[in-house]
């Protein structure tokens, strides 16, 4: 659950920051970077996660992909980077390249908004051309995040990844050829869905007679689907609220609580840094109308420091072994880094 939530606090910081981004490095930095720390990988440790990484293309010396995730020395994962304004459609063939020279099991292409995911299961060490998943983090679904969450560093099983991939891939392409006959009913779809119900011959104009009913017909059937699994959902909600006999309406506050974008940096400031200590899935923020928290396993009793940056003083406040805050000082979010050592210690003292 507790990655469940970071995720979608993760979500919500792509969709703040993506407008103002506007170049590859940037993309990188603010985006990608941080989802990698989220997934539990040490992004300051290059035997780990190695930026830059050489991967030679034939009599082509120096070529390298933007990251490489390491396991025992070796590739298991190539990242290559986009600037999220770009498209990722024309970019396929360089991962495609730096692919085939490596040991990687699994090929990543993003913009820091779209992340495919390619694998070779057509022919061994070679790239396929279509991905087995892609994920659109301003469209988190359960079954992205459920299948995002095989990739985080603690679950990471290349075999098992690899063995469902296969599925995940034609499920997609399949999902797809039925979106579009939804929206444009083909004839030659329309042909086949005639072949169990019309004796008659099926010539074109009786094709093109049955187009829109067949279009009509599909539209209807979705909308039954969708509107039995609502009312089932109304119908249990009514029969909880009847059990608990809730009759009273209670006027909803509004919050007080903002969220800042400098809040949110902070917090993948600690994330960061505490990465390889901890769980970065298990750092979590609580904003609060007084100041920000930032706290180990969601836990009030476990905090790791908190930000005041709303004051013309910003201020990091770090709890003793008491838990009483020292008040620090800062002139901006970079001067975190100077207390890595001291916010280690913290953490430490949970484990």
């Amino acid at each position: 659950m507790e990655f469940i939530e970071s995720l979608k606090q993760f979500s919500e910081r792509v969709t703040m920051l993506k407008d103002t981004i506007s170049t590859e490095e940037s993309t990188k930095m603010s985006l990608v970077v941080p989802l990698f720390q989220l997934l539990g990988y040490d992004v300051f440790n290059p035997s780990e996660f190695c930026p830059e990484y050489i991967a030679d293309v034939g009599i082509k010396k120096g070529e390298k992909v933007d990251y490489a995730i390491l396991e025992d020395g070796q590739p298991t994962i190539l990242i290559e980077c986009k600037s999220c304004s770009d498209q990722l459609d024309k970019h396929s063939s360089q991962l495609f390249r730096y692919f085939g020279t490596s040991s990687a099991k699994f090929g990543i292409l993003t913009n820091g908004i779209i992340y495919r995911f390619y694998t070779d299961l057509e022919e061994s060490n070679k790239m396929d051309l279509v991905p087995f998943l892609e994920i659109n983090m301003l469209q988190l679904k359960d079954s992205s995040i459920n299948e995002l969450k095989k990739f985080c560093k603690d679950n990471f099983d290349k075999d098992k990844i690899f063995s469902t991939a296969e599925e995940l891939k034609y499920s997609s392409l399949i999902k797809g050829v039925l979106l579009k006959e939804f929206e444009s009913p083909s004839d030659d779809f329309v042909r086949f869905i005639l072949t169990d119900i019309y004796d008659g011959q099926k010539n074109q104009r009786v094709i093109e007679k049955f187009v829109p009913v067949v279009k009509r017909a599909f539209s209807a059937l979705v909308n039954e689907i969708v509107n039995s699994k609502i009312s089932s959902a109304l119908s249990a909600d009514s029969e909880e609220d009847a059990e608990e006999n809730v009759n009273v309406e209670e006027e909803i506050p509004v919050s007080k609580i903002v969220t800042t974008e400098e809040e949110i940096e902070g917090f993948y400031i600690i994330r960061g840094l505490l990465a390889g200590i901890v769980p970065v899935e298990d750092i979590v923020y609580r904003d609060t109308e007084s100041y920000f928290g930032i706290l180990y396993t969601n836990n009030n009793r476990k905090p790791i420091c908190r930000l005041n940056l709303d004051t013309k003083n910003k201020q990091l406040l770090i709890p003793d072994e008491n838990k009483k805050f020292d008040r620090i000082y800062i002139q901006s979010l970079n001067d975190i880094y100077q207390y890595r050592d001291r916010l280690t210690e913290v953490v430490k003292r949970y484990l």
